[in-house]
């Protein structure tokens, strides 16, 4: 709420509202027990935050990291959390592994027909619920990453579709990734921005982060 207070001086008559984004699934140097590079944290674990996250008024963001997983298959794992009406979606494709692939050998990438079929149903189970709209965040710092992304369906009225631009470094490189990454994506796309706290040299403060990323992010978080 302190950084909320900080953004909002910054920003005189916006409004900002506080966010939590959990990294649920965790992409693992070894198989594990599912064979699939991925470590899940039980429900029972974030029960606790997502709670207290409501109770405070504060948006969560469940991130998955699927390794060779199922993006599809570990999203409706968390359908217990998803139906809450505070609850969001982030996908990081930079963790998705093909059949052969280990975290760390090279950067992943997701197909828009994989992203699809998580969105669709994610805004399915938002409208037979009659929750209030959902975010869904696609992390991105290499245009590879979200492979033919034009055909990403951005047209759910569930969901807010994301654009997380997450590269880190000196701020001239991230705002040329940032330029970068925005050239042809799909309508009706929002864009999230991050500050990384020890690996963006200097980082930006949140005067600087609004008054130089432009247009300005619709979602900006920390890490």
């Amino acid at each position: 709420n302190r950084l909320v207070a900080k953004y909002e001086a910054s920003a005189p008559g916006v409004t900002f509202q506080p966010s939590f984004e959990i990294i649920t699934t965790i992409a693992t140097a070894g198989p594990g027990k599912r064979k699939d590079y991925s470590a899940r944290t039980d429900i029972a674990d974030l029960r606790p935050l997502v709670d207290l996250a409501r109770k405070e008024g504060i948006t969560v963001i469940l991130d998955l990291q699927p390794g060779r997983a199922s993006m599809l298959e570990q999203a409706k794992y968390y359908e217990e959390l998803l139906l809450e009406p505070h609850v969001g979606l982030a996908l990081d494709p930079e963790w998705k592994l093909g059949k052969k692939g280990k975290p760390l050998q090279r950067i992943g990438h997701v197909s828009a027909k994989q992203v699809n079929e998580v969105s669709a149903w994610l805004a399915q189970l938002t409208r037979d619920n009659v929750l209030p709209q959902k975010m869904f965040v696609l992390h991105q710092f290499q245009r590879q990453m979200i492979r033919d992304r034009d055909k990403v369906r951005t047209d759910h009225p569930e969901l807010a579709t994301v654009i997380h631009v997450d590269g880190q470094g000196p701020t001239a490189a991230k705002i040329s990734t940032w330029k970068h990454i925005r050239k042809g994506a799909p309508d009706k796309v929002h864009w999230g921005w991050k500050n990384f706290v020890d690996e963006d040299v200097p980082m930006l403060d949140t005067s600087k982060t609004w008054k130089k990323v432009k247009p300005h992010p619709d979602l900006i978080t920390y890490q």
